[in-house]
């Protein structure tokens, strides 16, 4: 298969690259630089510098030729999201659209769509969430995530590309950038090892489905070869609702420190709870998480602490 992944110097991305490379295929990654990393792609596929919302997107597409374009490029900061509404729409919407529409220019047969399962949903009595349960996002970033899909399944329609969206959790594990205000994970893993407190918003009662990226790039994989009457959309997590301050004690654990966390101000319009039912990944893309949480809070960890 030749495939193209955008974002792909970035976190999730960059262990994608690496496991369609593994795995045998032809690759090429799409990447501005804005946050993703020319180190972490692999020398093996070919890094076009190049941003989504560009013209100059269409242009890659036509000399690549990719078969499966796996998009993961995005402005993935909730909180920037309403601060700045309109660089999250060109980003995550318009940026999305451009892609779909080089894909069809470019005669590219699958996309494989990386959504978000907690901001779509928003705050829900059901948990762990399902795919049919109604989509609330409560910020900008979900609704734009929702419009992504949207987007896809009328470009499904009318020009016959294959589009499937996975609906992450809350993705964590070594290359998450942990200076940002997105990765939790992140963030505190490199406080805890440089011997600082990290801050938890509020109460820290709320709570998210932490998936490990190898599980994550696994689904995408899946997605990418399955066949294209599977095609829909997908959550992707584990299931497991874990709490702020149950996952800083976990770290904490894992880091080997000690003392308590500092508790900040609530964030306005946080949600509460986020935890994602993914059986019909299981029962229709024949994916599952292989990570528990414990064993790849451990891996992450010691990533940061071998990078320090």
């Amino acid at each position: 298969m030749k495939a193209l992944v955008t974002g792909g110097a970035g976190f999730i991305g960059s262990h994608l690259v690496d496991a369609l490379l593994a795995a045998g295929h032809d690759v090429c990654a799409v990447d501005d630089l804005s946050r993703g990393r020319r180190s972490q792609v692999a020398p093996e596929a070919r890094l076009h510098t190049v941003d989504v919302r560009s013209a100059a997107l269409h242009d890659v597409m036509g000399s690549e030729r990719p078969e499966v374009v796996f998009h993961q490029a995005a402005q993935i900061d909730v909180r920037r999201s309403i601060a700045e509404p309109l660089l999250d729409t060109e980003i995550n919407v318009v940026g999305t659209v451009n892609v779909l529409q080089a894909c069809v220019s470019a005669g590219v047969r699958r996309v494989v769509f990386a959504s978000s399962g907690g901001a779509i949903y928003g705050d829900t009595s059901v948990i762990p969430t399902p795919e049919h349960q109604t989509a609330l996002p409560a910020s900008l970033y979900g609704a734009a995530k929702l419009c992504g899909e949207a987007y896809g399944g009328v470009y499904a329609s009318l020009y016959g590309i294959e589009f499937c969206a996975l609906r992450y959790a809350n993705v964590y594990g070594p290359r998450q950038d942990p200076h940002g205000e997105a990765g939790v994970v992140a963030i505190f893993a490199r406080k805890l090892l440089g011997g600082e407190t990290p801050v938890i918003n509020g109460a820290g009662t709320q709570t998210r489905d932490y998936v490990y990226v190898t599980d994550v790039v696994a689904a995408n994989l899946a997605a990418g070869s399955a066949d294209a009457a599977a095609m829909g959309a997908y959550n992707v997590g584990t299931g497991r609702e874990v709490d702020v301050n149950q996952l800083f004690t976990m770290l904490r654990d894992a880091c080997g420190a000690t003392g308590d966390a500092q508790h900040g101000p609530g964030k306005p319009g946080e949600q509460r709870r986020s935890c994602l039912d993914a059986s019909l990944a299981a029962s229709r893309l024949g994916w599952s998480p292989q990570v528990g949480l414990e064993d790849g809070l451990r891996r992450t960890v010691e990533f940061f602490r071998s990078a320090s």
